[in-house]
């Protein structure tokens, strides 16, 4: 068992490593082929592509992980909603609101 789960772990690491080694191609390809002729720029090496990437990769899409992973949040608030009483809601209500200002539906009151 213990095998399976070491050759299973080795050949994702493969998978990754030629998939980094395929997105830096594209990369360095496509600014090579594209911003010297429109912006006169210099061309870029390999890892000068791999730079460009995990740059660009910190910058836009930070390093969490799978997407979305951090949002159970709304499910388990979903539930929890689901089983509070009205008072129970309008009590949270209340307690958002003095914590971010307006929580929930706009009130009815006009101030005029």
């Amino acid at each position: 068992m213990n095998r399976y789960w070491i050759a299973r772990g080795l050949k994702i690491m493969l998978f990754l490593a030629l998939a980094v080694v395929a997105f830096s191609f594209v990369v360095m390809s496509l600014w090579n082929w594209l911003m010297p002729v429109l912006f006169g720029w210099t061309v870029i090496g390999f890892w000068q592509a791999l730079g460009l990437l995990a740059l660009s990769r910190t910058l836009v899409g930070g390093w969490r992980g799978r997407p979305g992973y951090g949002m159970h949040w709304r499910r388990r608030m979903a539930e929890r909603w689901e089983q509070m009483t009205p008072e129970e809601r309008e009590k949270f209500r209340e307690g958002m609101r003095g914590r971010c200002g307006r929580f929930g539906p706009p009130s009815t009151d006009s101030k005029a």
